[in-house]
C-alpha cells in the first residue's frame, strides 16, 4: 500500500494495449561507471536498503492487509511468478507472467487463461491449473470482508472486482483455467486488477487444512517465517535462505533458485537490509556496505560526495495522502466530525503543498488533489480538471466558522468538542518530520490543533488496521502505488468495506460511480466515466491529499540493470536481471 508510480491513448488500454508511461530518469552517467569493479567484500552480492525503520514481514503471496506493503509484494514476487504482471508501460507483460495469454469472450464475462508449461516449482513438479485454482478461491475467501470470522482479510479486497465479481474458476486441463463472472466487465480492468492479483502457491504444499479458516490460520502463523519448510517450494527467481540471514530482523537474504524456468539471476545473493534511519543508510551508501538504494530527500545536495554511485529519479505510478478515521469510535468524537465534508474541505485548505515541495522536496514533486496521478502523466488522468482546495487557510477558518464553530483558547470548537486530532507518522525520515511540522503550523492558523506522534512503519500499518478506535489520522509517509489496480480505479482504496478503506469512508455515490469504470463500453465512455470518477473524489475528499514526490535512486557504479529492471507502476524491481562487475 505505501508507495509511495508521455501521453498515453486510453482507448489503446481498453483494448488490451499498453498504456504508455514515463517518469524515470537519471543524472549524467558517471564515467567511472563502466570500469568499476565490487570490493572483495561486496562480491557478487547486491546488499539493498530498505526505508527507515521498515521491514519485510509477510512471505505468503496473498497478503493481509495489516501487512500489505510495496516492500513484501516485492519479496513475494521475487519467489513467486505471477499468474500476470505488467510492463512499465501498464501493458500485459507474458514474458514475467505464469499465463502465456489470456482470452476475453465478446461481453467480458468469460476469461480463458493458458498457462505457460515451462515453470516448475522448485521440487521439479510442474505449476498447473489446480495451484491456480487452490490460491484463487484462497484469494476469493480471504477478500470477503463481510465474514467476521476472517483470521485477516486481503489487502486487495475490493480491487479489480475481487471476491464479488468472480462466479467460479475452473480447471479445464493441466495448463488451462476458466474464469467466469456473474456480469459483464471491461476486459482490461479486470485482467490488470482482478487477475493480476493471483501469485499462485503450490497447492500440494500449502493445502493441507481442507478448511479455509483453517488453512487461513496456519497461514498466520508462518506468513512472517519464511525459514519455514513451507517456502522452501517456490517457483520465482529466488528463494529464502534462513541460514544467511540475520535474526531479529536485520536483514533478510535470498539466493537464487536455480531451479528457475526463467531468466537466472546472476548474483549470488540478493540481501534487503534494514536502517533506523535514512542517515544511516547515506552511511552505508559512502561507505559501501550497501550498493543498492536511495538518496534521502534531505540529503539530495550531498548526492556528490556519493561519487561511487549512480544517481536517478522517477515518479512512482500514485498519489499521496493521509488517512482520516471515519468510525464513530474514533477518539475524540473525530469520525463524526469527518463525516461532514467541509470539516475534510478545511483540512486541505490548510495543508500548503506548494511550500512543501520548495522547501523540502527539492522542487520534485507535484501536487496531489486527484487520485489519478499528473506524474508520470497517463490517459486516465483528467487535465482539465483542477484543484478544487487549493492552499487557503483564510477560506478554511472561515468554512468553519460558517458551520458553526467558534475560537476557544486558539481552538475551533463546537458543542464543546474541539477541532483537535492525533496524526500518527512513521518515524525515522526528515523529510516526513519536516512535512508534518509545517502541516501542524498551517492547521493551526485555521484554529485546528494537530498532536503528532511518530511510529514506526510497520507498527502504523498493523495497529490501525486491527482497531479503529485508537486512532483518528494516520500517514504512511507515502499514498497509494496502483498495484494490483494498475488500471487506476478506486475500488481497493475508496469502496465501502474494500480491504484497503483504512479509514472506513463509505458513499453510496461514489461506489456507484467506481462501478462504472468497472463496465465495459467504448473508449469515450470509460473515459468519462472515469473523470466523474476522479472528479468526485477531488470535490468530496474521502482522504487528505499530500504532495507527491519524486523517489531517488542510488546505486553502486558496479551493479548494473537497476534502473533498466525498475517498474514504476509495478512499484518493484526484478533483482534477476542485475549484474556487478567485478
Amino acid at each position: 500500500m505505501i508507495k509511495l508510480r508521455s501521453a498515453a491513448i486510453l482507448a489503446s488500454a481498453l483494448a488490451g494495449s499498453s498504456v504508455i508511461l514515463a517518469g524515470c530518469g537519471s543524472s549524467p552517467t558517471n564515467p567511472s561507471a563502466s570500469t568499476a569493479k565490487a570490493p572483495a567484500s561486496i562480491g557478487n552480492t547486491a546488499v539493498v536498503a530498505l526505508p527507515p525503520q521498515t521491514g519485510l514481514n509477510w512471505f505468503f503471496p496473498i497478503e493481509p492487509n495489516t501487512v500489505y506493503s510495496v516492500y513484501n509484494n516485492q519479496t513475494v514476487f521475487n519467489t513467486y511468478v505471477p499468474l500476470i504482471s505488467v510492463t512499465s508501460t501498464d501493458g500485459l507483460d507474458y514474458s514475467r507472467s505464469l499465463a502465456k495469454s489470456i482470452t476475453a469472450n465478446s461481453n467480458g464475462t468469460v476469461y480463458t487463461i493458458d498457462l505457460n508449461s515451462k515453470y516448475h516449482w522448485s521440487n521439479g513438479t510442474p505449476v498447473t491449473s489446480a495451484d491456480v485454482v487452490w490460491t484463487t478461491n484462497l484469494l476469493l475467501y480471504s477478500s470477503n470482508s463481510s465474514n467476521k470470522k476472517l483470521p485477516w482479510l486481503n489487502g486487495g479486497a475490493g480491487i479489480g472486482g475481487i471476491p464479488t465479481l468472480i462466479k467460479s474458476v475452473k480447471a479445464n486441463g493441466t495448463y488451462q483455467v476458466i474464469v467466469t463472472l456473474n456480469k459483464p466487465s471491461n476486459p482490461a480492468w479486470f485482467i490488470r486488477n482482478g487477475l493480476g492479483q493471483i501469485v499462485p502457491a503450490p497447492k500440494s504444499v500449502w493445502d493441507i487444512h481442507k478448511n479455509m479458516i483453517n488453512e487461513m490460520n496456519f497461514i498466520k502463523s508462518v506468513g512472517n517465517s519464511p525459514q519455514s519448510s513451507y517456502y522452501n517450494v517456490v517457483d520465482g527467481p529466488f528463494k529464502y535462505d534462513a541460514a544467511l540471514s540475520k535474526p531479529n530482523n536485520q536483514y533478510w537474504t535470498f539466493v537464487p533458485n536455480k531451479k528457475f524456468d526463467g531468466h537466472q539471476a546472476s548474483i549470488s545473493k540478493l540481501v534487503y537490509d534494514y536502517f533506523t534511519s535514512s542517515t544511516a543508510e547515506f552511511s552505508a551508501l559512502q561507505k559501501g556496505t550497501i550498493n543498492v538504494g536511495y538518496l534521502p530527500f534531505h540529503l539530495y545536495k550531498e548526492r556528490s560526495k556519493l561519487t561511487q554511485d549512480k544517481f536517478s529519479a522517477s515518479y512512482p505510478f500514485g498519489f499521496n495522502y493521509f488517512i482520516v478515521n471515519f468510525n464513530s469510535a474514533a477518539p475524540g468524537h473525530f469520525g463524526t466530525l469527518m463525516k461532514n465534508r467541509y470539516a475534510r474541505e478545511a483540512l486541505q485548505m490548510g495543508i500548503d503543498q506548494k511550500a512543501m515541495i520548495q522547501a523540502f522536496a527539492n522542487g520534485l514533486a507535484v501536487p496531489s488533489y486527484d487520485p489519478v496521478p499528473s506524474r508520470p502523466l497517463t490517459a486516465f488522468f483528467d487535465q482539465s480538471l483542477k484543484n478544487p482546495y487549493p492552499y487557503n487557510p483564510k477560506q478554511g477558518k472561515k468554512l468553519l466558522l460558517a458551520h458553526g464553530f467558534t475560537m476557544k483558547n486558539g481552538v475551533m470548537t463546537k458543542n464543546g468538542i474541539p477541532f483537535q486530532f492525533t496524526l500518527v507518522y512513521p518515524t525515522a525520515s526528515k523529510l516526513i518530520l519536516d512535512e508534518v511540522q509545517l502541516l501542524k503550523q498551517d492547521l493551526a492558523n485555521e484554529g485546528i490543533d494537530v498532536t503528532l506522534e511518530p511510529q514506526p512503519f510497520n507498527n502504523i500499518i498493523a495497529d490501525t488496521q486491527a482497531n479503529a478506535s485508537k486512532w483518528q489520522a494516520i500517514w504512511f509517509g507515502g499514498g497509494w502505488s496502483y498495484e494490483p489496480d494498475y488500471f487506476p480505479t478506486g475500488g481497493g482504496l475508496f469502496a465501502t468495506n474494500a480491504g484497503s478503506n483504512t479509514g472506513g469512508y463509505s458513499n453510496q455515490a461514489l461506489d456507484a460511480l467506481i462501478a462504472k469504470t468497472y463496465q465495459p463500453g467504448t473508449s469515450s465512455q470509460i473515459t468519462s466515466n472515469m473523470n466523474t470518477y476522479q472528479a468526485f473524489v477531488a470535490k468530496h475528499l474521502p482522504v487528505i491529499f499530500m504532495p507527491e514526490i519524486e523517489l531517488y535512486f542510488e546505486n553502486a557504479n558496479y551493479v548494473h540493470g537497476v534502473m533498466k529492471s525498475w517498474n514504476p507502476v509495478l512499484y518493484m524491481d526484478w533483482p534477476n536481471y542485475w549484474t556487478i562487475t567485478h
